[in-house]
């Protein structure tokens, strides 16, 4: 219920005036958000590169309905790409990218154009893009212009949310050799007539998706910081014949680093999801609503200052 008021909440223009209000609320953030600009992104980047992580690198925003603004977005992507290739991590990160940030939502020609560009930009840096998914109604554009991208830029991951009812049946058409899926449980509030409700119901399904990735010839990124899943995906893996580096984990930016750090010293590559820019509240509230945990730390926050 909780999570549910919370992802209502995220798309409140009241609630984000009322929330970014609070004092506290910008020192909270700063632990699931690297910076509000480049440089704190590319710090961010190294001291993970330099405990032997691997990076995402998200420059937050979603939903853009102005062409202005979709195109600064594209840009900002493009800047860090450069950035990264001079210092050499171009190996080390790569970025994710949500489409109706760079405007699926004002054009689908606009999107992919901007999306071939930053994915240009990443090939020159190095490294790749992931396309971020977002709520059902965005499903099927943002698997069409994988599509496309997939032709010049083969690497392109996406990510597939397993509270979908869908997405078995697309994780079947994902797993092919070369393709890179991440599988994450899923953070947008969805009706009950196309996503599982109930948490059980969501961890029953990841699991499915999870065999069929692991069962398939493509690279899985295992997006969760639950300790039963990780435990699943060894077996799973093992089951499969897979070695280590044949997938990959995915955690959040500032969420269980304890456990980030222990799995890459056991030679697993964890990939952190840092995400960066001053379009913070809807990923913020988001983190908030998928992990009880993260509601308390920013309460007990509140009462401290």
């Amino acid at each position: 219920m909780l999570g549910s008021v919370l992802l209502a909440v995220s798309r409140s223009p009241l609630a984000r005036r009322a929330v970014s209000g609070f004092p506290v609320t910008r020192l909270v953030v700063d632990r699931f958000v690297a910076g509000e600009d480049a440089g704190s992104a590319l710090a961010a980047v190294q001291r993970l590169t330099d405990a032997r992580l691997t990076v995402t690198l998200d420059h937050l925003g979603e939903e853009t309905k102005d062409a202005r603004a979709a195109a600064e977005t594209v840009k900002a992507y493009v800047s860090m790409l450069d950035a990264l290739r001079p210092i050499g991590l171009g190996t080390r990160a790569e970025v994710s990218v949500k489409l109706s940030a760079v405007g699926q939502m004002l054009d689908r020609g606009m999107a992919l154009d901007h999306a071939r560009e930053i994915c240009a930009a990443a090939r020159d840096a190095g490294t790749t893009v992931t396309l971020d998914m977002e709520d059902h109604t965005t499903v099927d554009s943002t698997l069409s212009i994988l599509g496309e991208l997939r032709e010049d830029f083969p690497a392109t991951g996406v990510a597939v949310q397993a509270y979908l009812f869908r997405s078995e049946g697309d994780l079947r058409d994902l797993s092919r050799e070369g393709s890179r899926v991440r599988l994450v449980k899923g953070a947008y509030a969805e009706p009950a007539s196309v996503a599982h409700q109930k948490k059980a119901d969501v961890d029953k399904a990841y699991v499915r998706c999870l065999r069929i990735l692991m069962e398939g010839k493509g690279y899985p990124m295992v997006a969760t910081h639950d300790d039963r899943l990780i435990s699943i995906t060894e077996l799973l893996a093992d089951r499969a014949g897979r070695g280590r580096d044949s997938f990959e984990y995915q955690m959040l930016y500032g969420i269980r680093t304890d456990k980030q750090e222990a799995l890459a010293r056991a030679g697993s590559t964890v990939r952190v999801y840092v995400p960066y820019g001053d379009d913070w509240y809807g990923y913020f509230m988001r983190r908030l609503a998928e992990r009880p945990a993260n509601v308390a730390f920013f309460l007990r926050s509140l009462r401290s200052k």
